[in-house]
């Protein structure tokens, strides 16, 4: 895609524009255009996979023995019930038995514009789900606009805290800017399965086997004021990052297994 051209900057600019309708249908279309182009191929697996892949999760987590554990002064948030204004963190290794897990906590996720994204997003909602479309690298201003009226409106938001590419157990900042612009707290959970094949991935990406247990720990919950500066707001992150690698490793320890790197 071509970038606008320089000239819409300036006043002699918007003037040849609004001289050339061609010109300005055609900067309007690629400016204003939510919704991705996809090739005929990607709208056939738009149509198939995630409708496949949803039936697949539902069938395999309906196997699987949730059990919920929180640290000391901390809040669990229960698998079967609305929730209300807050932020949850977990880490992308856990993101498969997370979905079906708190599919009912009418939860809000944001999700990239890519392909990719575009098969999470229809999973998701499959799930009951709400998204925002966005990424760091395209529509995040956007995106994270419509997070803050997310969770004013009384919805919880939902983030995998290091992902969608790492690097691994270490948060990006926008959990925290969220907290702080909205007074959210910050819950952070960890699902560990008993039994489970792993993936070579980046962020050691589990899929729990049928029937085996899965242990979700939460962690004492992080609060942001909204006046911090720059440098007390990455203490936050770096304190969310505890929370979450405390949930993690409480959850092994519950289950009798050694911690992996």
């Amino acid at each position: 895609m071509k970038p606008c051209p320089d000239t819409i900057q300036s006043p002699w600019g918007i003037l040849a524009l609004t001289s050339s309708p061609r010109l300005l249908a055609k900067i309007k279309t690629v400016t204003t255009s939510d919704q991705p182009r996809f090739t005929f191929t990607q709208r056939i697996v738009l149509a198939v996979l995630p409708r496949l892949a949803w039936t697949v999760m539902m069938t395999l987590s309906k196997t699987w023995r949730y059990e919920l554990i929180a640290e000391e002064g901390a809040m669990a948030v229960p698998f079967d019930k609305k929730a209300g204004p807050e932020i949850y963190c977990f880490w992308h290794q856990c993101l498969l038995p997370s979905v079906p897990c708190y599919r009912k906590t009418g939860s809000v996720v944001l999700i990239s514009r890519s392909f990719d994204g575009e098969i999470i997003a229809r999973i998701a909602e499959l799930f009951g789900y709400g998204t925002v479309r966005g990424s760091s690298s395209r529509d995040a201003r956007k995106a994270f606009v419509e997070l803050v009226r997310t969770v004013q409106a009384g919805r919880p938001a939902i983030f995998t805290a290091d992902g969608p590419r790492g690097p691994i157990y270490q948060s990006k900042m926008g959990p925290i800017k969220l907290a702080q612009l909205t007074g959210a707290p910050i819950g952070s959970f960890h699902q560990e399965p008993a039994s489970a094949w792993g993936l070579r991935s980046w962020d050691h990406f589990f899929i729990p086997k049928p029937f085996t247990r899965v242990v979700v720990s939460w962690a004492r919950w992080v609060h942001v004021p909204k006046d911090l500066s720059a440098d007390d707001l990455e203490l936050k992150r770096q304190e969310l990052d505890a929370a979450l690698e405390r949930a993690r490793l409480r959850a092994i320890e519950h289950l009798g297994k050694k911690a992996a790197v």
